[in-house]
């Protein structure tokens, strides 16, 4: 069946990572590289209407693209436009060979991840550089005011213009310095995609495939660390759940419900391969404990003989090597099948007011424990916050649907 997203958008969503990364290699320059393959952009879908799709039309992007930078050059010195216009031109000549990164957009992120670049803005970069999310969608990952992490953004891109940070493969030491917040900004990009239930984002469309893309491509590139296959493991143990998180209607469906049938047990097997040879580095690190966690709850669904004390404790490694908001809600619901609703809602209301006032995942498992509790009348408010911080259509229908299930 043929995609049906117009050619330029297709492309731009497909292909933006590499396209932005490719452009700035030469000037340095993140934002100019953006306007210029926006302007590209907006070009195709006036002239691909009426002319046809070229029959290379990255090619065609890159050609428009540079010529928007080179114009855009030429207000500034006559020198300065010169040294432009060489270093453009013979962006033209470069052998492919000569590239040794294994994905420009894998290099862009590692470039986004330089020290001299605010470690809290390395993430988010990434997301907007390299694939192409806007401000409004990474602060909502980030619980952050769109506002001033545009701004964080835009002085982000400012440092690698002006600091002449170098759009070249960083020496092997660099990369494994690097390399946590690179696969942040996967991870992150996956959960865009994977949040996005209902399809209806065309800027969302194909993020968790790119995201694994890009995480194959991590361990590829530094075969000798040990959290890239465990962040690939988590990927894929996701992916295999794909065709059960959507009933026949269209209905969103949890985790404790889904029809294991409809797993893909080969994504399984293959994410257990991952998490072993990750865990065979005798480094453990977040990504392999969620890995692990993910691998559990897996096995214990298809049948595994899996404790709640094994889950609890790679919850309590996860706190521990990175304390997070989601490890601690998802723990209660662990703690709840151990201790009962009453304990995991102690467990919950130890958690900041300010972290968990705007997460939604914290308002639908303290809904679902307040209705399990017997406590109808806090259930029935908690229900309403999750319902109202839900994204998703389908996720709304889930859990009004179960609110209007509690007998009162």
């Amino acid at each position: 069946m043929a995609d049906p997203r117009p050619a330029p958008e297709r492309i731009a969503r497909d292909s933006y990572g590499r396209l932005v990364a490719i452009l700035a290699a030469r000037t340095r320059d993140v934002a100019a590289a953006e306007d210029a393959l926006a302007d590209a952009l907006a070009a195709a879908l006036e002239r691909w209407a009426s002319d046809g799709v070229p029959d290379n039309p990255e090619a065609w992007l890159l050609t428009v693209a540079r010529r928007r930078l080179l114009d855009a050059h030429r207000h500034r010195s006559v020198e300065t436009e010169a040294q432009a216009t060489l270093l453009m031109l013979s962006d033209e000549f470069v052998d492919a060979r000569a590239r040794p990164f294994p994905d420009e957009r894998l290099k862009l992120m590692f470039i986004c991840a330089h020290p001299a670049i605010d470690a809290a803005v390395r993430t988010p970069l990434m997301l907007q550089a390299v694939l192409g999310l806007d401000a409004a969608r990474i602060a909502s990952a980030f619980l952050a005011s769109p506002a001033a992490l545009s701004q964080r953004l835009v002085r982000a891109k400012q440092k690698i213009r002006d600091a002449a940070i170098p759009f070249e493969v960083p020496p092997s030491a660099d990369l494994a310095e690097r390399l946590q917040d690179v696969l942040d900004a996967i991870y992150a990009a996956y959960g865009a995609g994977w949040n996005d239930i209902d399809a209806t984002d065309a800027k969302k469309a194909g993020l968790t495939a790119e995201a694994r893309q890009l995480a194959e491509a991590a361990a590829a590139l530094l075969p000798g660390e040990a959290e890239p296959p465990g962040l690939l493991a988590l990927l894929l143990f996701c992916e295999a759940r794909t065709a059960a998180r959507r009933d026949a209607s269209g209905r969103y469906v949890a985790l404790s419900e889904q029809n294991v049938a409809l797993w893909d047990r080969e994504l399984i097997d293959a994410a257990e391969a991952l998490l072993a040879r990750a865990s065979s580095h005798g480094s453990i690190g977040p990504y392999q404990l969620e890995a692990a966690i993910q691998s559990a709850h897996c096995q214990k669904r298809l049948g595994g003989a899996v404790p709640d004390e094994a889950l609890l404790a790679l919850y309590d490694g996860l706190i521990a090597l990175r304390p997070s908001v989601g490890a601690a809600v998802s723990r209660a619901c662990v703690v709840e099948s151990m201790r009962g609703a009453e304990v995991a809602l102690e467990a919950l209301a130890r958690l900041p007011d300010d972290l968990v006032r705007s997460y939604q995942p914290y308002w639908a498992v303290r809904a679902h424990l307040l209705q399990r509790s017997g406590k109808v009348g806090d259930a029935l408010p908690a229900f309403d916050m999750a319902i109202a911080l839900a994204e998703s259509p389908a996720v709304k229908r889930y859990l009004t649907e179960k609110r209007a299930g509690i007998v009162q």
